[in-house]
Order: C-alpha cells, then sequence, then structure tokens
C-alpha cells in the first residue's frame, strides 16, 4: 500500500471525489438521455468510468452504472493497452471500439468505447462507455440465441479497432457494423449518444485538472485505491478463519438438458480471501458459458453487496485472489457461445452470499430470483419495416436477518430497471394484457422472500419469439430454515392453448400470429427463518395484498384467518402446535 493519501487532506480528497464522480454521472445522463435503444435510455444498461493509464483498473465510477460492468470495463481498457503495447500508434483523439466476450467484454450485444487522455502530450488515463446495442446480428433477433453452439451463431464479433484515429473517423468500421444489424438505426443513435458521452467526460476532466492540477488529481486516485483497498481488508479479517463452501445449479445450457454446476470454496486467510471455483462444470454446448474477465467482474458484485462500505474501485479486489479453471463453464474462450452470460453471473454471484453467509450468519440472505429471463419478441410493421423488442424482467428478491425480500425487483448484477410498458408499448407493436405481481411466488419464512411477477404480452403483427431464460428446475433457495421460491414459468398461445418450452427455461424458434400471446411468471426470493414463527398479523397482511393465498397461508405459515381476513389467535397456535409435534 502506498502513501498517497499522506499527500492530501481529507477535505480536498472528499470534494475531488465528488467531482470526480460527478463527471461520471454526467456521462451516465447524457448517455441515457440520447440513445435510441430503451435497453440504454430506459433501463441504464450501460456504464461509464475512468481507469489507469497503466493497468486500466477502475479508478472512478459513477453511482448509475450497471454495476457488473464496473468490474468487466478494466478488463476491456487492459485489453485496448495490450492492443496498444503490441502495435503501437496510440495518438491523442484516437477511440477504440469492440465488443470481444472474450477479451474484456461480456457478451456481443454490449459495445466499449475506451479513449485515452492525454496531458501535455503524455497519457494521463482512460475513460471509457459501454452500453448494450439492441441487435447485432446473429440467428436470433436481439443476440440472445438459447440454441448458440459458437459465438458465430450469436452475432457479430468486433475486436479493439481503432473508431476514430487522431480524431479522423474510419467511415469502413461504421459500414460493417451497420451491414450486420437488423436495426442499424438504432445501433447508430446508440453510438453517437456514447460518444457523446465521452466527448462531455473528457472535457469536464480536463477542466478539473486545468483547477486542481495533474499531480494532485494522481494522487487523488491512488488515495482512492489504497482506501478501498484498506477497508476491504478489515472487512475480510472480521471473517473467521476457513474454507466455506457453497454450490448451485443452472437448469441446462439450452442444448442438453442437464444441469450445470457452480461451486465455490471460499478460503478466508487473514486479511485476504481467496474464491475457488475449480469445482465447477466445465464449459457447456450452449450460450450459458462465461469468460475469466466476466467471472472476476461478478465476484465484484457479490462482494460488493456483502461489504457495502467499501468504495468501488480496484483497490477493493486487491486482497482477492480468484481461481477459475482454464475452458470451465466460469473461463470459456473463443467460439464458445456466451450470450446468456447473464444467468451464470447471477448463479455466481447467488454462491458467494451463500458461502459468505456460512461464514457469518448475520450475512445470510435468501436466493433471489436469479434470472433477467431475456425476451426478445421480433417482427414486421406494416409497412414493411423490421422491429425487435428485447427486454429483462423483475421478480423477488430474497429474505434477509431484517426484513421480507424486495417484490418485482432487479437482480443483483444490476441498477438497471425494467423498461416501463409505456415506452414499450410505444416504440413496439405489442400491448401487455397483464404486469401484475405472483400471488404464492415468495419463499416463506420469518422473513420470507419478495414475490415475483406476471406478464403477458398481445402482439400486433404476427412475430418471433426467444427466451433466454434459467430458474425453471431449481428455485431459488431458502435460508436459516426460510423455503424456496416459485419456479419461472414461460408459455405461448397456440391453437391447442399455451405452450412451454420441452427445456423449461429456454426456447427460440416460436411463432406467433397477430394476437398471440405469450406469458412470463417470474420467481419471488427465497425466504429467511422459519415459516412458522412469522408473525401471524404480517401473514394477513399478505394475504390482503394478494402476496399469499388462504391456502398458503394456512398450510405453510401455519395462520387461520376467519371471513373477515382477521387472524384466528386459538385456531392459528392449535395449528402451529400440531405441525410441530
Amino acid at each position: 500500500m502506498s502513501d498517497a493519501a499522506a499527500f492530501l487532506d481529507p477535505v480536498t480528497l472528499a470534494v475531488l471525489k465528488g467531482r470526480l464522480e460527478q463527471i461520471v454521472d454526467e456521462m451516465d445522463a447524457t448517455l441515457y438521455r440520447s440513445a435510441f435503444n430503451p435497453t440504454i435510455a430506459e433501463a441504464k444498461d450501460a456504464c461509464h468510468g475512468i481507469y489507469d493509464p497503466v493497468d486500466g483498473g477502475t479508478l472512478v465510477q459513477g453511482s448509475g452504472g450497471l454495476p457488473i460492468f464496473v468490474g468487466a470495463m478494466a478488463f476491456a481498457v487492459k485489453a485496448v493497452i495490450d492492443k496498444v503495447a503490441k502495435e503501437g500508434g496510440l495518438e491523442e483523439g484516437d477511440t477504440f471500439l469492440f465488443n470481444d466476450p472474450y477479451d474484456g467484454g461480456t457478451h456481443l450485444n454490449d459495445f466499449r468505447l475506451v479513449r485515452p487522455i492525454f496531458r501535455d502530450g503524455e497519457l494521463f488515463c482512460w475513460m471509457a462507455s459501454v452500453g448494450h446495442w439492441l441487435d447485432i446480428g446473429g440467428n436470433v433477433p436481439g443476440g440472445y440465441n438459447p440454441k448458440a453452439v459458437e459465438s458465430f451463431q450469436e452475432g457479430v464479433r468486433i475486436p479493439p479497432v481503432k473508431l476514430f484515429s487522431a480524431g479522423k473517423l474510419n467511415g469502413d468500421i461504421i459500414g460493417i457494423l451497420e451491414a450486420n444489424s437488423r436495426v442499424p438505426t438504432s445501433n447508430w443513435g446508440d453510438l453517437n449518444a456514447q460518444l457523446n458521452a465521452l466527448d462531455l467526460g473528457e472535457r469536464r476532466l480536463k477542466d478539473l485538472l486545468d483547477e486542481y492540477g495533474d499531480g494532485t488529481i494522481a494522487t487523488a486516485f491512488d488515495a482512492y485505491s489504497d482506501r478501498a483497498e484498506a477497508m476491504m481488508r478489515a472487512a475480510i479479517r472480521a471473517i473467521p478463519d476457513g474454507t466455506y463452501s457453497f454450490e448451485d445449479v443452472l437448469d441446462n445450457d439450452g442444448i442438453t438438458d442437464d444441469m450445470l454446476t457452480v461451486a465455490l470454496d471460499a478460503v478466508v486467510s487473514g486479511e485476504e480471501m481467496t474464491l475457488d471455483f475449480s469445482r465447477s462444470s466445465p464449459a457447456c454446448h450452449g450460450p450459458i458459458n462465461i469468460s475469466r474477465s466476466t467471472t472476476v467482474a461478478a465476484c465484484y458484485v457479490a462482494l460488493k453487496h456483502v461489504f457495502t462500505d467499501v468504495p468501488a474501485n480496484a483497490g477493493c479486489l486487491r486482497p482477492i485472489d480468484v481461481k477459475i479453471v482454464d475452458g470451465s463453464l466460469l473461463g470459456a474462450g473463443p467460439p464458445k457461445p456466451v450470450a446468456g452470460y447473464t444467468e451464470t453471473i447471477l448463479r455466481l454471484i447467488g454462491v458467494v452470499f451463500g458461502a459468505l453467509a456460512k461464514a457469518d450468519p448475520n450475512r445470510a440472505l435468501g436466493g433471489p430470483f436469479g434470472t433477467i429471463n431475456a425476451l426478445s419478441i421480433a417482427g414486421h410493421r406494416t409497412d414493411g419495416s423490421r422491429w425487435v423488442l428485447f427486454s429483462f424482467f423483475g421478480g423477488g428478491l430474497g429474505g434477509s436477518p431484517v426484513s421480507d425480500g424486495l417484490n418485482h425487483a432487479n437482480n443483483p448484477i444490476s441498477t438497471a430497471t425494467i423498461p416501463p410498458i409505456e415506452i414499450l408499448e410505444a416504440a413496439y407493436p405489442v400491448i401487455f394484457r397483464q404486469w401484475a405481481l405472483r400471488p404464492d411466488s415468495a419463499g416463506p419464512g420469518v422473513h420470507r422472500g419478495g414475490v415475483g411477477a406476471v406478464y403477458e404480452i398481445e402482439t400486433m403483427t404476427p412475430a418471433d419469439v426467444s427466451l433466454l431464460g434459467e430458474r425453471g428446475k431449481a428455485a431459488p433457495f431458502g435460508v436459516a430454515g426460510g423455503g424456496p421460491a416459485a419456479l419461472n414459468r414461460f408459455g405461448w398461445t397456440t391453437e391447442q392453448g399455451m405452450v412451454s418450452p420441452p427445456n423449461v427455461s429456454k426456447i427460440t424458434g416460436v411463432h406467433i400470429d397477430k394476437g398471440g400471446r405469450v406469458r412470463l411468471e417470474t420467481p419471488g426470493g427465497g425466504g429467511w427463518g422459519d415459516p412458522h414463527q412469522r408473525d401471524p398479523d404480517r401473514v394477513a397482511r399478505d394475504v390482503r395484498l394478494g402476496f399469499v393465498s388462504l391456502e398458503a397461508a394456512r398450510e405453510i405459515y401455519g395462520v387461520v384467518l376467519d371471513g373477515e381476513g382477521i387472524v384466528d389467535r386459538d385456531a392459528t397456535q392449535r395449528l402451529r402446535n400440531e405441525e410441530v409435534a
């Protein structure tokens, strides 16, 4: 650890921290307000940051960027640094573009722009932008191909290339991107929005450097990273030394209907921690593999959830060693398909929660709903133009030692929000016939999980449908005696009625006619603690609100309600005593 913090007083450090974070927040806001694609503009599936000039480590992130990107972008910047080290030719005004999921990426839809920031002819730092583009080719509109067995079936893969060289646009790259998307106008709008965000961030950062001096800001960067490292080491020291193991499963890979394992042995020794995923399944045929960089980024997200006070920069990972087997489910390389990376990192984050809960039961959380349910619906409007709806959906989070889980929440990987009905219906020829909370979907407990949701969507044109989801076989787990949540369910209308995928949570090649519907019922979160210890009045409230049915109140919670929904305390006590006996 350096003594950088000694060179700046705490007040100056705090002021600069706020100024730097505001720069990145303003970059986020610029992109959200100008992107064409609702997944960025409304769902905020994007991120910006400032990165170390030598190793690409995260120096500053904003408050609203997608957490998984914060960790992954450091690898993306490092990929550009390595390219420059090998090929040379870095100039002021350069901007690199790429989406390679194996070289600092996540999946092909996430396009990264990386720009060097120079001061007096010397590289000072890097700035970067990432956003989820709507469609980048491949077999399935929207890119989430649940039947992909190699990345070529998921879309076009672009290695780090110079989009701008010394400030001059390479129009040939624009032509390649345009030719490889079903909705090139949407991607063009998103690209320009990201460029505008970088332009603004560069101006704001240079203004700050002019005001305080390059040396002062560089010293502050070192101090922030050292502070994050010290806080993470202190948090680890508070955990008893030992090995804490946990594992969970994925439904299947979309190709073969066999479960896959994500297994963790977390080893705590003093102020350092090893996250060993060596027991996890080997790489699979289908699209739920992830690369090494994505695995490390997901560990970062999980640890930030557990140790909430630790600042979010590269320093917090210095005491952490992540062990991944090359060629495994969590260390896949090209051309293994990775479109469904979100499903795997959600399971990975869950096992980190589970392992650390064994180390400290006060941190135990019921499993979150654990799937984004990546849904793609695509067709042609009456004027012949192409439309592609891609969206992800919410569910319940797990109960905790202090509270119920959140209802209809975002997943732990994300601060992204579900696009509003009004936006989706205005942008695409669809009608949401139902958007509601799902009764009896929460895992029961002293503190129940949050409830999931029900979505039913009708199309106004013929359409093709694909889904890449999870939690159709293995429900979100309960802890400390709490119960599991409901399973994920998906179906679509046919002449024979509503049918479901053979592989439960993954399907492509579905065609529905105009007026056809798809229906998604998402899981809740796992419960915390024995449900028979839940306050009967809280159970009665859940019944009144429609979260829990009368039958579940009696059979699972042991609570008897009268005809007016009031707790019959004598009958409840007798029932609970009978259950114990």
